[in-house]
């Protein structure tokens, strides 16, 4: 399915989204996709109707973690398929969080229905590891020089993602947050929003879950690619099964490094094509580094934008 002939492009990047991108009937618009089969695959493998969730599920029921995951996850796919079925297949795969595994079910790295149980099994851990200990997460802008490294005296607060020049998401518990919060301005950020999540992701709050991804990972076969694909953690190239099953255990607990595995990106890279549901990382790119064209796929309407 995803083993096209198609010839990659060197010049195009491929942008998976994380959860945070899904909103409450976003999958309408792909409906009448050839691909949309691939929809119940997923539910199958996943024990969650993935349908529903994508279609006609409320906005506080599509956010919860445990469906978000899949659902971002599914929609993301079909609008890959249907760039491919446009004869445009990138060399180069970008996820943001939850996307690492779409980018890798997209690469042929992993499987579809393998890609599927190991989110379903992620996101219901994840869940769980939330309800442990409430937290959650905050966006920060405009930091100045030193406004990283205050952070580090802050009580239960933990950088999660890193995301732009002077753009960063902080997890924590609501009382370390309620306390950035409160003071942000003294500790040199211009602004502090809270963001609605279910959890505080991408920090120790997460550990948990450890064992359950652990377990998922290690149960799937792995195959090869000629795609490149770009870690979270470290902002590098990676290929093998061995390290990416290592990567995506340790992206649980550690900030996801977004800006440093855009600038990994070779300068030949000019184009960003992102994939449904939504269009937060085409934005994210566009501060990080210059692209001379940059597409988002929020309906398949947007497909006919791109001509390459």
């Amino acid at each position: 399915m995803f083993d096209s002939q198609l010839p990659f492009r060197d010049d195009i990047v491929a942008l998976f989204p994380g959860q945070g991108s899904i909103a409450a009937g976003a999958g309408e618009p792909w409906r009448a996709s050839r691909h949309w089969s691939i929809v119940e695959r997923i539910s199958d493998a996943s024990g969650l109707d993935v349908d529903a969730i994508l279609t006609s599920a409320s906005d506080a029921d599509v956010v919860r973690t445990d469906r978000a995951q899949i659902a971002t996850f599914a929609l993301s796919l079909v609008g890959y398929l249907e760039l491919l079925d446009r004869g445009v297949r990138p060399r180069y795969l970008l996820g943001h969080s939850l996307g690492e595994f779409s980018a890798l079910v997209a690469s042929g790295l992993i499987g579809l229905d393998d890609g599927a149980r190991v989110i379903a099994t992620r996101g219901a851990a994840m869940q769980r590891a939330a309800a442990l200990r409430d937290g959650s997460m905050v966006a920060l802008m405009g930091g100045d020089d030193g406004a990283r490294e205050r952070l580090d005296a802050l009580s239960d607060v933990w950088v999660a993602n890193i995301n732009g020049p002077g753009q960063i998401v902080v997890s924590g518990t609501r009382e370390g947050l309620d306390d950035l919060l409160e003071r942000h301005k003294d500790l040199g950020w211009r602004r502090a929003t809270p963001l609605n999540v279910g959890g505080a992701f991408h920090s120790p709050l997460m550990a948990p879950a450890q064992h359950e991804l652990d377990q998922a990972l290690a149960t799937i076969p792995w195959h090869s690619t000629s795609a490149v694909l770009v870690a979270n953690v470290d902002g590098h190239f990676h290929t093998s099964a061995d390290e990416w099953r290592e990567l995506l255990s340790r992206q649980l607990t550690s900030p996801v490094q977004f800006l440093d595995a855009t600038m990994a990106l070779p300068a030949s890279v000019v184009t960003t094509i992102e994939m449904p549901p939504g269009a937060v990382l085409t934005g994210l790119t566009k501060r990080i580094r210059t692209f001379d064209r940059q597409f988002t796929l929020v309906s398949p309407l947007d497909l006919q934008e791109i001509a390459l």
